[in-house]
């Protein structure tokens, strides 16, 4: 397969420059899929997938006879897992606006309605603390409600139904109620999109009591996770971001569903350990993708549960690594990494030979200017230069 060259940091990253998240994510599969040896600091022997600059499609090493996996796009997985669920179980309904007839506002319920009806598929006026009230009632009647909020950042208009129902039933009732409810939508920092359209609401929700929180961040555990949500007899809020429902990648099958509360080893290392989740994921490998180059072998963790945290997960790395990067799109102002860094100081503290480190959106609203908005958010390069500072610049170049 022909030596391509691979793309710099800057033509990489993801919702500041013009690339697509399908050949984003490519490009971070083409970095971190070599295989490695020991003792070298993370040196590629020879590489395992190859971008092709003509075409979007990876080509992979797989043994003979192997079936190919199946791949879709995030958007595409979301929906397989709605339509897969809904199948399975006649209780599981959708409302929110625009999921029937117009398929969402990005297209997980596409055509839907044809197959399960209005009733299952249930378009509601825009009015999001009222079919969230209705949604939770539903719950709590036997039914499992996907709320769709058309943007997390108006769901602050149902925050009294999340906060004062949805989440404390199930305790106020002394057990008599039980609320199976998602609250799913997209969130974080798109295009262009303003302040209003681009908010990180994950440590609004973190607060409220008895809600389990869920990132996604790949086409597999978007799928495999939102059926887990489903399947759940807790209220789970799912949190998508706007910038990844492009992202391609393999999914599994109808029985695949992931735990909801455990964390992901995107990569394995020794040298410090980088947690990050829903787009940061990316752009934390991009990162990965210089240091490594630069001799440096960092682990990174797709935390995936934000409430609670998988702090066995991040235990074992601390333990191995003893440094923690944390990589955020949320606020640095009581955000998640705030609330991840103190219950790391508090239970970890013995293990760590350096401060944990922080990277946050800056605690400004987001900008409509391109450039202003890149200026808010956490760049490739800046978890570069953190990973120099804890771990000091005395490398070996790989």
């Amino acid at each position: 397969i022909a030596r391509r060259r691979r793309p710099t940091v800057d033509s990489e990253v993801v919702g500041l420059r013009e690339l697509e998240p399908s050949s984003m994510a490519a490009a971070v599969q083409s970095r971190s899929a070599a295989p490695r040896r020991a003792g070298t600091r993370g040196r590629p022997l020879r590489p395992g997938v190859r971008n092709s600059s003509s075409s979007r499609r990876t080509t992979r090493w797989r043994p003979c006879g192997a079936k190919p996996e199946r791949e879709l796009l995030m958007w595409e997985a979301l929906r397989e897992a709605t339509d897969e669920e809904m199948e399975r179980d006649p209780t599981v309904l959708v409302m929110g606006e625009d999921v029937g007839h117009y398929g969402g506002s990005y297209k997980v319920t596409y055509d839907l309605y044809k197959k399960y009806g209005e009733m299952r598929l249930l378009d509601t006026p825009i009015a999001e603390n009222s079919f969230a009230g209705m949604g939770i009632g539903a719950a709590m009647t036997g039914l499992r409600p996907v709320i769709e909020g058309m943007n997390m950042g108006f769901l602050l208009l149902a925050f009294n139904q999340i906060s004062n129902n949805c989440g404390m039933l199930h305790y106020t009732s002394g057990g008599q109620y039980k609320v199976p409810v998602v609250i799913r939508g997209p969130g974080g920092v798109g295009r262009q999109l303003g302040a209003e359209h681009s908010q990180r609401l994950e440590s609004y929700f973190q607060s409220i009591p008895g809600v389990q929180l869920v990132a996604c961040s790949t086409a597999r555990n978007s799928k495999a996770l939102l059926k887990a949500a489903i399947r759940s007899d807790n209220p789970v809020i799912f949190f998508e971001h706007v910038l990844l429902y492009n992202v391609k990648g393999p999914v599994g099958g109808k029985d695949e569903v992931q735990e909801l509360n455990r964390a992901e080893v995107v990569r394995e290392g020794t040298d410090i350990t980088i947690l990050c989740y829903s787009r940061m994921r990316y752009v934390s490998m991009q990162a990965v993708g210089d240091l490594v180059t630069q001799g440096y072998d960092p682990e990174v963790i797709d935390l995936i549960s934000l409430k609670p945290f998988d702090l066995e997960t991040i235990y074992n790395s601390i333990k191995k690594t003893r440094r923690v990067l944390i990589v955020e799109e949320c606020m640095k102002t009581g955000g998640i990494g705030a609330s991840l860094s103190s219950t790391i100081s508090e239970n970890f503290i013995d293990e760590l030979d350096h401060e944990v480190v922080r990277l946050s959106s800056q605690d400004v609203p987001t900008a409509y200017a391109h450039e202003l908005e890149a200026a808010t958010i956490v760049q490739p390069e800046q978890v570069v230069e953190a990973v120099h500072r804890i771990c000091g610049e005395s490398a070996v170049p790989a």
